[in-house]
């Protein structure tokens, strides 16, 4: 079956133009090596894919933009589906609801969902993809105030293993929904998802930087802001080493900084005082210990708060680590700055606290498999693994920071920020493990799809 079939379906094998595009992925230290790969926007092309995979008895993969590769499988002996979206982002003003095909980036829902002062929960990246963001949680900057990414989808389009097209929500198979929303996928490959938006009149959004010296005061600051924050406000402190790069300004990458980056928002124009000054209550006491070097807060529009992270948009070679962490307190913070901060020796670009809390941490009764994160903070760190010594500097202390923080590991991890596939996993109950594979064993009869299902997902695999 290669070539191309009567659906326009094109099955490339290695070494074809179209098999590096469909396996193209954007860490470039976890590149992806299937048997064959196929790009795909609608569902008849998905249903091609699967009867070749059948037919050449390769296992069933699938993803967008590729930002998960390092916490994938291998994929020796699979096909790999890249999903393009076939048509537009389609907003309902009226339902505040959005038709979202598989394949689209964040960066386009953000548009589309702004010309009607909506926002979504969207990633910190505009080139993330839409559904693997979702479908695996998704924890947004608008998270204390609206909950875990995956609570907003209200229906799933999806060719299952049966090869059927199928919709369903909380009425029409609501066990499969149910599975889909957090469960870790290997249950088909999802065509297009619909989710709820909320109001978005204005936001306070940006990102101070501070010489990494300043780092002690800042912590302490923050982390006791964190612990009576406002839910509208949602929040990140970096520790970042910045290579000189055109893209970085100058005076960023002379050394260590500190960086606080987050969101206020404003649902509606009479929010807006409110808005500034909570930020203010946020960013007076840091801007207090001293000035910043470089400042980019300030009251903006929603489309703004996809480049707020200020994450690379091109392709990186990144190795990284991740852990969900307790209220740290004075030992924690001073842990945390022994083996991240100043005078440390990391080789880390990025070392993040993600503040939790608020409505992430609430469960929602009509959520799925994942509803809620119980934790204080989303710990991630990576650095720039542009060669095997640069790689084994990175694991080495990334090995060194998760010991040291130990004491504060949750022993939970969120999916969407797991950054390599031999990290402790955990972000089920041995209960919902236990019902997923159940629907697994309904949906995925042949166990097509078993290896796209993520550790500690699955109980059988």
């Amino acid at each position: 079956m290669n070539g191309t079939d009567q659906s326009g379906t094109a099955i490339a094998r290695p070494g074809e133009p179209a098999f590096a595009a469909a396996t193209d992925v954007f860490n470039l230290a976890a590149p992806v090596r299937p048997a064959a790969a196929v790009t795909v926007r609608t569902a008849e092309q998905v249903r091609a894919a699967l009867r070749h995979a059948e037919a050449e008895q390769l296992w069933v993969r699938v993803h967008t933009s590729g930002h998960a590769a390092s916490s994938a499988r291998p994929m020796d002996g699979s096909l790999l589906i890249r999903t393009e979206p076939a048509g537009p982002v389609e907003i309902d003003p009226q339902t505040r609801t959005a038709r979202i095909p598989a394949g689209t980036r964040w960066g386009a829902v953000v548009e589309a969902a702004a010309r009607y002062g909506l926002a979504a929960p969207h990633g910190s990246s505009p080139t993330v993809g839409v559904v693997g963001y979702l479908l695996r949680g998704g924890i947004s900057f608008y998270g204390r105030r609206t909950g875990l990414a995956v609570n907003s989808v209200r229906a799933v389009e999806l060719v299952t293993p049966d090869r059927e097209l199928r919709r369903v929500d909380g009425t029409a198979d609501p066990e499969l929904f149910w599975a889909l929303r957090g469960g870790g996928g290997g249950l088909g490959v999802v065509t297009a998802v619909e989710i709820g938006l909320f109001p978005a009149a204005r936001v306070v959004t940006g990102a101070a930087f501070w010489p990494a010296a300043h780092g002690p005061e800042l912590l302490s600051r923050w982390l006791r802001w964190t612990r009576d924050a406002p839910s509208a406000v949602t929040t990140a402190l970096r520790v970042m080493n910045l290579p000189a790069v055109p893209e970085i300004p100058p005076v960023l990458t002379r050394g260590p900084v500190v960086c606080l980056a987050g969101v206020v928002l404003s649902p509606t124009a009479d929010d807006l005082a409110t808005a500034e000054a909570q930020a203010e209550e946020l960013l007076g006491p840091l801007r207090a210990v001293a000035e910043p070097v470089f400042d980019t807060w300030c009251t903006t529009t929603p489309s703004a708060v996809v480049r707020t992270h200020m994450d690379p948009t091109d392709p990186v070679p990144v190795a990284g680590d991740h852990l969900l962490l307790s209220e740290l307190g004075e030992q924690g913070a001073e842990v945390f700055l022994q083996v991240l901060g100043e005078g440390s020796g990391s080789p880390l670009v990025n070392a993040e606290l993600r503040q939790l809390g608020g409505a992430l941490a609430v469960p929602d009764p009509d959520g799925g498999a994942l509803s809620h994160l119980e934790a204080a903070f989303a710990f991630t760190a990576g650095g720039l693994a542009v060669d095997p010594l640069a790689t084994a500097a990175i694991r080495g202390h990334c090995a060194k920071v998760r010991s040291a923080l130990a004491p504060w590991d949750s022993g939970w991890t969120a999916p969407t920020l797991v950054e390599r596939l031999d990290q402790p996993q955990r972000h089920l109950s041995p209960e919902a493990v236990e019902r997923l594979d159940r629907i697994r064993r309904r949906v995925d009869r042949t166990g097509r799809f078993r290896h796209d299902v993520p550790p500690g997902a699955s109980a059988r695999y």
